[in-house]
Order: C-alpha cells, then sequence, then structure tokens
C-alpha cells in the first residue's frame, strides 16, 4: 500500500504540508467551521424574527438537504484527498476552467464567511461585559453603534487568527482541537440547562404566531437562512486532507460526524431556546436571541459563562475558516492559476504553513468589515452573501459528479490506506446525488432572492437589498477578466489525466 506522501504524488504533487492531523483534529476542522454555538447564537435572533417558533422545522430540513452534500462529498474526499477540495473535485469532474470557477467562487466565499463569523463576537461580548462595547452604547447589531463596534471586534479576532495560522500547522490544530471540545461540552451543557429550565412544551414549535414575511411559506424559507448559514463547511474535512493522516479512510468518515454532529447539537440548542426563553412575544428573541435567554433564564454567573465558552467557538471558528481559504488559495495557487501564484504557494518549511495565504484572507475579510461601517444592514448582507457563494460552489461539484454517475464515469472501486473499501453510496448514488444538487440550487435562489424586507428594512440602500446578487455577479465577471487576461497560463491542465482516470477507478 502506498504510503500518503507518494499517494499525494499520484496526483502530480509533492508533499509539502506538514501531515500532522489525526482524526480527532480532521473532525475538528469540519466541526469548528460549522461552529454550532459561532452561527447559532449569531443567527437565531434573525430566524425568529421572521418565522416564529415554527422556524425550528427548517433546521431538520436543510439538515438533511445537506447531509445529501456531505454524502456526495465523502466519496469524492476519499477518491481526491488534496487540498482545495471544491476545485479540485469539481476541475477533475468536469473540466479546468469549470472547476477554477467553482474554486474562485468557494474561495471569495469563504474569506466573506470568515468575516460573517468575525462579527458574531458583537452578538455575545458586549452581553458578558458592557466595556467590550467600545464604539458608542447600544450594542443591538441592528443599531449603528453596535455594527460599528462589531466590525472593530471582528477585525481585532482576525489579527490573532491570523497570525496562528501563520504560525505552525501544529499549534493551529491544538487550538482548534481544545476549542472544539470546549464548544462540544458547552453546547451540552447549554441544552441541558435550557431544557431543565423549559417554560412551555415542545408542542410550542408548531405555532405560527409571529411568523412575518409573505405568509408561513415565505416565512419559513426566510428562517432557513439560520440552519443554512450554520449547516456549511463540513467540507473543510476533505480541505485538511494533505494534513492528515490516512485521509482517504479518515476524511469522509469526518466530514459526515462534523455535520450529524453539528446538527443534532444544533437543533437541540435551538430547541432549548425556544422553551426556555422568558417570553416569546416580548420582542427580545427576536432583537437579543439566545444571549438574552441565557443570561434571563440561567443568571448572570451561569449565563455569562456559557457566553464566554460561546466566545471560545467564535474564535476557533474564525481560526478554522481562514485556514480552510488559505488552503483554497494555496491549492489554486500551486496550479499557477491565480494572480501572485508563486508567493501563495510558497510553503514554509520549517512551520509547514502556506503564510501568503493568511495575510490575504486576514486582510480582505477586515477590509469586509468596513461595510459595518456605512450600514448595520451590511451584517446581514456579508452573512447571506458566504452562504449563497458556498451553496454555488457546492452545486459545482455536485452537479458535474452526476453527470459522471448518470454516464457511468465514476466508479466505487478502490481502497484506502487501511486496504478498506473506499466510502461509496453505491446503488444510492445517482438518487442521493440528484436530491444534493436540486437542494443545493433551490437554496441558492431562496438565500439570494433581493427581498426588501430582509435586506433593507429600513429603505433607502438598494444595494443592500441586490448585495447578494451584485456580489455574485462582481465575483464571476472578475474571475472572468482575469481569466481572458491569463488565458495562455491559465490552460495547463494542473495534473495528468491519466492520473485523474487513475483515481477515479
Amino acid at each position: 500500500m502506498p504510503s500518503t506522501d507518494q499517494s499525494l504524488a499520484e496526483f502530480g504533487y509533492r508533499q509539502e504540508l506538514h501531515r500532522s492531523l489525526g482524526r480527532y483534529a480532521s473532525f475538528a476542522a469540519g466541526f469548528s467551521f460549522i461552529s454550532v454555538l459561532t452561527t447559532v447564537f449569531q443567527f437565531f435572533a434573525f430566524g425568529y424574527a421572521f418565522g416564529g417558533p415554527v422556524f425550528f422545522w427548517t433546521w431538520p430540513a436543510v439538515l438533511v438537504g445537506q447531509l445529501l452534500v456531505a454524502a456526495c462529498f465523502a466519496e469524492l474526499a476519499a477518491r481526491y484527498p488534496i487540498s482545495g477540495a471544491i476545485y479540485q473535485w469539481s476541475s477533475r469532474l468536469s473540466n479546468l476552467t469549470f472547476g477554477w470557477f467553482a474554486g474562485w467562487i468557494m474561495v471569495i466565499g469563504q474569506i466573506v464567511v470568515v468575516a460573517a463569523a468575525a462579527l458574531a463576537l458583537q452578538m455575545v461580548l458586549p452581553a458578558i461585559w458592557s466595556g467590550f462595547q467600545l464604539v458608542g452604547t447600544d450594542a443591538a447589531v441592528t443599531s449603528t453603534d453596535g455594527a460599528a463596534n462589531a466590525a472593530v471586534l471582528g477585525v481585532i479576532l482576525l489579527v490573532l487568527t491570523t497570525l496562528v495560522n501563520i504560525v505552525d500547522n501544529r499549534v493551529m490544530s491544538v487550538i482548534n482541537r481544545v476549542g472544539v471540545t470546549a464548544e462540544i461540552i458547552g453546547a451540552i451543557l447549554i441544552v441541558v440547562l435550557l431544557l431543565t429550565h423549559s417554560k412551555r412544551s415542545p408542542g410550542i414549535t408548531f405555532h405560527t404566531e409571529g411568523a412575518a414575511g409573505s405568509g408561513l411559506l415565505g416565512a419559513l424559507l426566510i428562517g432557513s437562512f439560520t440552519a443554512a448559514y450554520v449547516m456549511i463547511g463540513f467540507d473543510s474535512a476533505g480541505e485538511m486532507s494533505e494534513e492528515t493522516h490516512n485521509p482517504r479512510r479518515t476524511a469522509p468518515r469526518t466530514i459526515l460526524t462534523a455535520l450529524g454532529a453539528a446538527g443534532l447539537l444544533g437543533g437541540l440548542v435551538i430547541l432549548g431556546g425556544l422553551l426556555a426563553a422568558p417570553s416569546l412575544t416580548d420582542g427580545h428573541l427576536g432583537v437579543d436571541g439566545l444571549s438574552y435567554v441565557l443570561t434571563s433564564r440561567l443568571g448572570d454567573g451561569v449565563g455569562k459563562v456559557l457566553l464566554a465558552d460561546v466566545v471560545v467557538a467564535i474564535a476557533v471558528a474564525t481560526l478554522a475558516i481562514q485556514t480552510a481559504a488559505c488552503r483554497m488559495l494555496f491549492s489554486m495557487a500551486r496550479d499557477g492559476q491565480l494572480p501572485f501564484s508563486r508567493r501563495l504557494a510558497h510553503v514554509n518549511p520549517r512551520t509547514g504553513m502556506p503564510s501568503a495565504p493568511a495575510v490575504v484572507v486576514g486582510v480582505l475579510a477586515a477590509a469586509l468589515l468596513l461595510l459595518n461601517f456605512v450600514s448595520p444592514d451590511a451584517f446581514l448582507a456579508i452573512g447571506t452573501t458566504c452562504i449563497v457563494m458556498l451553496y454555488l460552489a457546492y452545486a459545482m461539484v455536485t452537479g458535474p459528479l452526476l453527470v459522471r454517475r448518470i454516464r457511468g464515469e465514476f466508479s466505487s472501486h478502490g481502497t484506502d490506506e487501511a486496504g478498506g473499501k473506499l466510502f461509496s453510496l453505491g446503488r444510492w448514488g445517482i438518487p442521493v446525488n440528484a436530491l444534493a444538487l436540486l437542494y443545493g440550487l433551490l437554496m441558492t435562489v431562496n438565500l439570494a432572492w433581493p427581498r426588501a424586507a430582509v435586506y433593507d428594512p429600513a429603505g433607502g440602500h438598494w444595494y443592500f437589498q441586490w448585495f447578494t446578487v451584485l456580489f455574485l455577479a462582481a465575483t464571476v465577471l472578475a474571475g472572468a477578466a482575469y481569466r481572458a487576461y491569463r488565458k495562455q497560463a491559465l490552460t495547463r491542465v494542473p495534473v495528468p489525466e491519466a492520473a485523474v482516470q487513475e483515481a477515479a477507478v
């Protein structure tokens, strides 16, 4: 059986990143990107404000859809254990041009996710101590003060995560594992405490009171943003394949377990918050979200300790997302597919980390945070834009994969590092893949739809209403312009076609 280094060489690459991550570290990469506590605390208020208690049911619906996508990705992670997963998978399933755009959209989306995750500190830190409100006095993210303060706190966090992403991948791995462990323990404690402090029965989740929007269906479609935002990034275990021991065996399992664990915990946290909230009608739940529930129901002492755990989760999530974006930049640059490719593809032999991508991602994410100084509506615009970008990039993998399956060109044969069969959906491949693609496309349209009530509730900011569509169009046009400028340099296939066919079978 070839070593993992030789396995990477089969795809035309040499081992540069340090292979030091075990199964738990691989799981941590995916789980910390999803980061239940970060994202649920960040978007719970939004989901409740539009959907009311019944928005809870959007959670299992999105989880099922994303599990379909994750199952497809698990197959690909076993066959192509390479950094830059979305770009690499799409390129090999379709062609280099299509794969390049998938990678380009994905990496820009990841940079936006980094910014969105860093903004989540505003939902928690001022609730722990008012001294964290460095700008003005109103801590609500929908206020001018809150939006500006969110940007300041976010930039501070990005400086720290960028430094960690430069230091050493072992340091990054330790922080990830410790952070994920603390997040899982914290999430379980929050669930237990909220459920034991319940004021109402689970039947409340069938109540439609408080649902806003164009009827119940419209409210649920908007309420699904919360679950859609939370359950992305499970592919990060695939992104870290070149740093993982036995990636063909490890990555498929950790992709599925990270999403499954996050889906279960997140659903229970949301349910607990609905059951334990002091009131469902006083307006606090749709503005202050779960932070309000914890401090009001569990007391300042316990509540703030748990909120401190959420801060750890936010920091680790931002670090993990930035790391995933760095690996995507590294992978594309290694193939000469980006501006300044030589610099972006350089790996420090001592640390095993590509330093330049960390700086690029950190600086660009910080620049996006400055939009918060323009208007509080930027918070939601940034959050939904990043989800759309990732959903579209995912569809640019599941789409070509489905075509390969229908043509009979995707094989389930092969063995992992332990000699076992590669993860495979077998005869369920086509139906699961087809449903994954359909779900992804429908959710992309739902998220990107320019609803004025959602993206520009105050009015007067048409560019926020259309922000997601405009940002996506600008991303595609910028990519097309770059490829036209570098046409000759970008026609080189990154790996020999023979190696691609060999890996597929």
